[in-house]
């Protein structure tokens, strides 16, 4: 059940960019299903308070403007012309849709066998791959996410942003189709880890849907 519902909220999180107004999907698992890793009282504040201020405030700032009939997509495209409103609402939403969708509380998921040839192509090793991505987590200065994404030759890389940036904007100097995106903000770790994100990294990897993520590096995939 707790797997479909995670598929049902991909489906729901790709469906609902092709409207105007933008809507938090629900959570696929409770709050306190991620315990270990994940604590209830990070996961339901991240969820209704900062997600929800993404969604809500994005609505507002795109209020009356051409970017009200646009898809997210659209509009992360073109943030190099848009305001910072819209600029850090529209990736705040992004960003924190695709993060809930690759949590999961089932218990050791794996690569798919396309992903994981890839991830030891482009990084030689699973546990080089993570090594990378956590340094990317931690190097990154103050708030932000670290990221694996496909690139336009369907090749993976790994790339910190910061703040709501993601690698679908046109002012990251690294674009690409995010597939993992791992939120580096303290709201996201800080009342069960404090200043310890290294910890919060080594945890996170416990709770990583990687079938989820395996279909979102397929479908980029497909696209390129």
């Amino acid at each position: 059940m707790k797997i479909m519902k995670i598929a049902a909220l991909g489906a729901v999180f790709a469906a609902q960019f092709t409207l105007a107004q933008f809507k938090q999907t629900p959570l696929p698992y409770a709050y306190n299903a991620l315990e270990g890793s994940i604590d209830a009282q990070t996961m339901e504040i991240h969820y209704s308070k900062h997600g929800a201020a993404y969604a809500s405030n994005l609505n507002k700032a795109i209020a009356g403007t051409p970017q009200e009939k646009e898809t997210l997509i659209k509009i992360l495209s073109e943030t190099s012309k848009l305001s910072p409103a819209v600029r850090n609402n529209a990736g705040g939403h992004y960003n924190h849709e695709l993060f809930w969708t690759i949590l999961t509380p089932e218990k050791n998921t794996q690569p798919s066998a396309k992903l994981a040839k890839a991830i030891n192509e482009a990084f030689g090793s699973m546990d080089a791959f993570k090594e990378k991505m956590s340094k990317a987590g931690a190097d990154r200065f103050g708030s932000g996410w670290a990221w694996l994404s496909v690139d336009k030759n369907g090749k993976l890389f790994v790339s910190s942003t910061p703040n709501q940036d993601n690698p679908l904007m046109d002012i990251v100097e690294e674009k690409g189709t995010p597939v993992l995106g791992i939120d580096v903000w303290e709201h996201a770790y800080y009342l069960k880890y404090q200043n310890k994100r290294a910890d919060y990294f080594s945890a996170i990897w416990n709770v990583l849907n990687w079938k989820e993520v395996s279909r979102r590096y397929e479908e980029a995939v497909s696209k390129k």
